[in-house]
């Protein structure tokens, strides 16, 4: 921008102050106005803000209106590209400061020209003062948020005795000194923590805060493995959230316990007096998990946070690396997360769909589509468009005419390998291997209701894919294919290590049919994955009709 002009965040807080005091039908824009804006926008002044407690309906319910309160009702909502667009045009002028009032002048009288002189004035006041301010340290230096926060405290004195009650005031800045020179310090926020100076009674109230917060996600930690343990019986996921209790109590133990202990004050905590309707009901398991999992990563911020403050500059090694294991927990913590809810999703989704057909032209005896009218009139609920060579052109093609297929039976369709494909033939999922696309990559080019699946070898691979968030997982190949050549087979060892560990959705894949389909039942396998059973059968319906019955007997059993 050119010199003489706010900052960008700056002059979106001018518009947008305007734009409020007009929306609230208040005829003047006042420095109150000018302050909401502040702390409405993404800057460094509503981040000091924030730290210091103030809070928009606080700025709202203070007596810094001139009697003249804001509505309560509503809050204009701007975009902030829109805005920006509105207050991006360049001005050049030699005059500094005649170009910001010309600036300021004109945002003004887009939205609200009719304003009194007296309090016209005064917001005007202010931008002089902030340029001013601004241009004591350096020619080039914008008026940012900062400088326009430091000015109406300077300007206003009710919003100066408003922000006193927070701890806010012009020091807060280190601002220059107020006359033109270049000998001055660049203007910095100055909210630091004296760590060294922290009084015996500041060290027990971190010592109870942490051992609060401990308790309690070791409390919600245990009350996730229990569902997880219990309900989803799922061996995977319950020894995670094992290994995190685990950790969680390790790192603990790595802190003052007796002062833990000692700094404990149950009875004569006000907490424990405070409680909402919300905690006393929990309409389903599900949403125990759930609120569970917020506590634990909720206190687990709360232990890395405070920790920091024992984590002093002489600290040990052992003592600084505690804030990093806690981070890295909380890390950790999300992904579970992820995959539990993932798997309990998936659970419904893929429910009454046991059999997986991988459609593929070159294996059918018989006309693909007529095979696939077949198949699911014989059961069949889910299927996987598989053409490695089809052009491009055609395959979106054939695939849309087998998506019509499929949304007129309810049944999913499933794109191999390419997710801009399925996106424009609005499939349910892509299928990924173990040397295509990573799923973090397909999930972004297909988005988040998309289902995907990946293909696994070793158990390593089946729990890696539930941790990533896979919707669903191929475990394979079991058995000699006519679809694809491979090497090795993995063999029925790998079904039975699927089949022990986890309940993320999995099917069986490579080489099934009726001759070896109770092998698969009798390891534990809810679903199969087939192709040349049915593609190439001159009665698939009947073909996937047994299949079904076959998988079902086992989900009975």
């Amino acid at each position: 921008m050119a010199d003489g002009r706010l900052t960008e965040g700056g002059r979106r807080a001018v518009l947008l102050a305007d734009r409020q005091a007009a929306h609230w039908k208040h005829e003047s824009v006042l420095p109150a106005h000018l302050l909401w804006a502040l702390l409405a926008e993404e800057s460094q002044a509503a981040e000091l803000l924030e730290i210091a407690g103030v809070t928009r309906l606080a700025i709202e319910q203070g007596d810094i209106w001139n009697g003249n309160g804001p509505c309560r009702d509503s809050t204009v909502r701007l975009n902030s590209e829109s805005v920006a667009d509105e207050v991006n045009e360049e001005t050049e002028d030699d005059d500094a400061l005649a170009a910001l009032t010309r600036d300021v002048a004109a945002v003004f009288e887009t939205v609200n020209p009719v304003t009194s002189s007296q309090e016209r004035a005064a917001v005007e006041r202010v931008l002089f003062h902030a340029r001013r301010n601004a241009r004591s340290e350096g020619r080039d230096v914008e008026a940012s948020s900062l400088h326009l926060l430091a000015a109406v405290i300077a300007e206003d004195t009710h919003i100066a005795a408003f922000l006193f009650g927070f701890g806010v005031t012009q020091e807060s800045f280190k601002p220059g000194p107020d006359d033109d020179g270049d000998s001055v310090r660049p203007m910095n926020v100055s909210f630091e923590i004296d760590q060294h100076s922290e009084s015996p009674g500041e060290r027990a109230v971190v010592h109870r805060i942490l051992d609060a917060s401990a308790n309690r996600a070791r409390e919600g930690l245990r009350v996730v493995e229990d569902f997880v343990r219990f309900s989803l019986d799922d061996a995977h996921l319950s020894r995670l959230l094992k290994s995190a209790r685990h950790q969680l109590s390790s790192v603990v133990q790595s802190l003052d316990q007796d002062s833990l202990i000692t700094s404990r004050s149950t009875r004569a905590d006000v907490g424990t007096r405070i409680t909402t309707s919300a905690e006393m009901v929990r309409e389903s398991p599900l949403a125990v998990v759930k609120a569970s999992l917020k506590r634990v990563q909720e206190a687990t911020r709360t232990l890395e946070e405070y920790s920091k403050v024992l984590a002093i500059p002489h600290a040990t090694p052992d003592q600084s690396s505690v804030v990093q294991q806690l981070e890295q927990l909380r890390y950790e913590l999300y992904s579970i997360e992820k995959a539990i809810l993932t798997t309990i999703g998936s659970q419904r989704r893929f429910d009454s769909r046991s059999v997986y057909l991988l459609l593929s032209v070159d294996q059918c005896s018989l006309d693909a589509e007529h095979v696939l009218r077949e198949a699911i009139a014989g059961g069949v609920r889910i299927v996987q468009i598989r053409e490695k060579s089809m052009p491009d052109r055609q395959l979106l093609e054939y695939a849309r005419r087998v998506r019509k297929i499929t949304r007129e039976s309810g049944t999913l369709m499933i794109m191999n390998d390419r997710p801009d494909l399925a996106m424009l033939c609005e499939a349910d999922g892509v299928h990924v291997g173990q040397d295509e696309l990573r799923l973090h990559d397909v999930r972004r080019i297909a988005g988040p209701d998309c289902l995907i699946g990946v293909s696994t070898h070793s158990i390593e691979q089946a729990r890696d894919a539930v941790l990533d968030g896979a919707s669903y997982i191929g475990v394979g190949p079991v058995f000699p294919s006519g679809t694809k050549t491979f090497d090795v087979f993995t063999g029925l060892d790998l079904v039975r290590e699927v089949a022990t560990e986890i309940q993320l959705p999995w099917f069986p894949i490579g080489g099934i049919d009726e001759s070896n389909v109770n092998e698969l039942v009798d390891t534990g396998a809810l679903r199969v994955a087939i192709s040349g059973a049915v593609c190439r059968s001159d009665n698939p319906r009947a073909v996937a009709e047994r299949l079904v019955h076959a998988v079902a007997g086992s989900r009975q059993s």
